[in-house]
């Protein structure tokens, strides 16, 4: 069979931070702090098709739904995650891989989502830090002994970073390569660059108000970034057994 049709559904649960669910005073403010439910219910369906009509080349395509009755987000006062509102994700991901032979492998992979809070506030239904489009894809060669190599790019859409959507993140794009040589007696030695075009980009951003020196006792809402590592060379000697 080239062509194959699939779907599921199911009901699950994910855990809520353990501190959250024992916790009976702000640790800030030494007020009565409300505890969260331990397990949260999650309700998710998908279906797709998945085909290998043309020679060599592989091609899935899945929808999937996923609703959360509680949905973790960023606290940036307490430096972690905190229970928050019901949520409903919805997406189309599209996955291909093509082999056209002698060791050569490329793939591409296209994430496609919305996610949204499922009630009703005047802040927003917006989940921060909630990516709209991800894609992944790379070009491999190499497979049993001798010379082996691998570049990969990763791209990450603008994300919203506050309910209304009037704060959003910048996009990035990350590339990543290694080349090596597979001995024959199990040992595998490996140059690895990370962040080959030394993007300028961040692996993550917030939007909270935090206070430096001099400034409010309120604080001042802004931006906060963890940059994305610079460009870095590394050398790997590994042994299979």
């Amino acid at each position: 069979m080239t062509t194959e049709f699939y779907g599921n559904a199911g009901l699950g649960f994910h855990s809520n931070d353990a501190r959250g669910a024992t916790t009976s005073e702000d640790p800030v403010t030494h007020e009565a702090a409300d505890r969260v439910t331990p397990l949260v219910r999650a309700t998710g369906a998908e279906f797709g098709m998945r085909t290998v009509a043309i020679p060599h080349v592989q091609t899935t395509v899945t929808a999937w739904m996923l609703d959360l009755a509680s949905e973790l987000v960023f606290s940036g006062d307490a430096g972690t995650t905190e229970a928050g509102r019901p949520s409903r994700r919805t997406g189309v991901e599209w996955a291909n891989y093509w082999s056209p032979g002698r060791g050569w492998t490329l793939d591409a992979d296209l994430a496609f989502s919305r996610a949204r809070f499922a009630d009703v506030d005047p802040v927003g239904d917006h989940i921060p830090g909630a990516a709209g489009v991800v894609v992944s894809a790379g070009a491999s060669m190499g497979k049993g002994r001798g010379a082996f190599g691998d570049v990969r790019v990763r791209f990450f859409g603008p994300r919203t970073l506050i309910e209304d959507n009037s704060v959003r993140s910048r996009s990035s794009s990350i590339v990543n390569t290694q080349a090596g040589y597979q001995l024959p007696n199990g040992l595998r030695l490996a140059v690895e660059v990370f962040n080959l075009f030394n993007s300028d980009a961040s692996d993550i951003d917030y939007y909270y108000a935090s206070r430096l020196p001099g400034e409010p006792a309120d604080g001042v809402l802004d931006l906060h970034t963890h940059p994305v590592t610079r460009r870095m060379a590394r050398v790997a000697l590994r042994f299979g057994f």
